[in-house]
């Protein structure tokens, strides 16, 4: 798309698309922040960046959690069946239970993530995660197998979505690409490294002390969330005084964030030391567009800071009935089936997850038996190689990620668009192919495990940088969608 004409509106622009870069015709670039923060020193985006990344980091330690509940189950396999009578073929369909219920979990849960905000969501899941992983150390039946699987995948799926959006309420679009790779990481890194210190537990304390040990750092996860976590869905103290929804003031800003940049191609953008106001300006009213860096946050002094008691509120809750809540139910399925973006990345995203879950299941089942005979510390052993692959493809992708678009965004007059990112995932697409061939074939024919182990490595050095940038893309493109839908 044509992007030069100084009097194209950019509310007519694809969703996503952004001026990302002002003053484009100067060497002295500087980017714009998109969307642009609010005068509200509460608006996440206004964080200091030692609460933006412990609040990040906190959104991490409940994905690697949850994946470990999740994905530490496969070491415990050889135990249970010979100790519990469970085959193979039963604590394989409970893992595919699972899956079942970690697809349609956050369908269920995220209208409560956008009715009450994230923070009361985080910490019930968290604590039923907890309870999950009590039951799971105390499994005597096929019934608790079912169901520790149904429950903690249930309530886990959150972890899948919830943090895009707190990437989107904490970050700007520059700064996505690598904070979404770390999360596939540390997503991955549950369903990965954990598996290697659960072989050894299994081997010398038993395999429910996985669960327990498990229970134990999800307790602590709880006790931290609760006294330390912030909401990061955003509620002006000006605007809730004003009676404006809460859901509709990141669509207040992410407009008033695109109407600033619009400004950039119809005059330059003044210094704010050579303005002279020619009238008073109302406390509570933002500063005019021209007299407004963009590239800079305006702090307005006179909004204080939320209390320590008031940022640990328990729900942050949006106006509106039922009905409203009943539409953020199944407007998400009305999403995925009516934009073709978002149906082709969510697939793009669905089929890696399952190739890593395939992996992981067939090397728990297949690596137990001749001529592998692994016990339960050597299968956990065998998630190193995914790891490895993991870290190496998000060491690339993460920084390259956000850099690119900002090289492409500037050939583009400063526009950047999310398709833009896509670019990215083009190099890394051969090796989930390769990895998974080499996976497969030296599996089936019992090849020797090195073999295996590398083409373990090379397909997850491609999906963990496809599932970010799919993500991402999404994230960037209807931001508005995933925050209020």
């Amino acid at each position: 798309m044509d992007y030069t004409d100084d009097h194209e509106d950019p509310n007519a622009w694809p969703p996503g698309t952004v001026r990302l870069e002002e003053l484009v015709q100067s060497e002295n670039k500087e980017i714009i922040l998109q969307p642009h923060p609010s005068d509200d020193p509460n608006d996440p985006l206004n964080w200091t960046k030692r609460e933006k990344y412990w609040n990040f980091f906190l959104t991490c330690y409940y994905t690697l959690m949850v994946f470990a509940l999740i994905d530490d189950t496969t070491p415990t396999w050889g135990p249970m069946n010979s100790q519990l009578g469970f085959s193979f073929e039963i604590l394989n369909d409970s893992y595919a239970v699972g899956m079942g219920t970690l697809c349609i979990g956050a369908f269920l849960l995220i209208p409560f993530a956008l009715k009450y905000g994230r923070r009361p969501i985080y910490i019930i899941s968290t604590a039923a995660q907890f309870g999950v992983a009590i039951w799971s150390a105390r499994i005597n039946n096929v019934t608790d197998l079912m169901m520790t699987n149904v429950w903690g995948c249930l309530v886990g799926a959150l972890s899948e979505v919830m943090v895009q959006m707190t990437v989107a309420d904490v970050f700007l679009v520059h700064e996505r690409g690598a904070m979404n790779t770390i999360f596939i990481w540390a997503q991955n890194a549950g369903s990965t490294l954990t598996v290697v210190p659960a072989g050894y537990i299994t081997v010398d304390q038993g395999w429910r002390w996985v669960w327990w040990w498990i229970a134990i750092f999800l307790a602590v996860g709880l006790v931290v969330f609760i006294f330390t976590y912030e909401e990061t869905k955003f509620t002006s103290q000006t605007q809730t005084l004003n009676g404006i929804e809460p859901d509709k003031q990141q669509d207040r800003r992410a407009a008033n964030g695109a109407e600033r940049g619009s400004s950039v191609t119809e005059k330059p953008v003044q210094n704010e030391k050579t303005i002279a106001p020619t009238s008073p300006v109302e406390v509570d009213e933002p500063p005019a567009t021209s007299d407004v860096s963009l590239t800079r946050t305006h702090i307005n002094p006179s909004i204080p800071r939320k209390t320590y008691l008031q940022k640990l509120s328990l729900t942050t809750t949006s106006l509106g009935g039922f009905a409203k809540f009943a539409r953020h139910s199944y407007q998400p399925f009305q999403i995925l089936f009516t934009i073709p973006a978002v149906a082709y990345m969510s697939l793009v995203y669905g089929f890696m997850i399952a190739w890593s879950t395939t992996q992981t299941t067939t090397l728990s089942s297949y690596m137990t038996l001749p001529p592998y005979n692994f016990d339960a510390a050597a299968i956990g052993l065998m998630s190193l190689p995914a790891f490895i692959g993991i870290s190496l493809g998000s060491l690339v992708c993460g920084p390259l990620a956000d850099r690119v678009i900002l090289v492409l965004a500037r050939r583009n007059g400063g526009i950047y668009e999310p398709e833009m990112r896509l670019w990215v995932m083009a190099p890394f697409v051969p090796f989930v192919p390769a990895g998974a061939l080499m996976f497969g074939c030296g599996l089936n024919s019992g090849a020797p495990w090195p073999l295996i182990a590398v083409g373990y490595a090379v397909c997850n050095f491609g999906t963990a940088p496809i599932c970010s940038i799919a993500l991402t893309y999404l994230t960037d493109s209807y931001t508005e969608v995933s925050l209020t839908c």
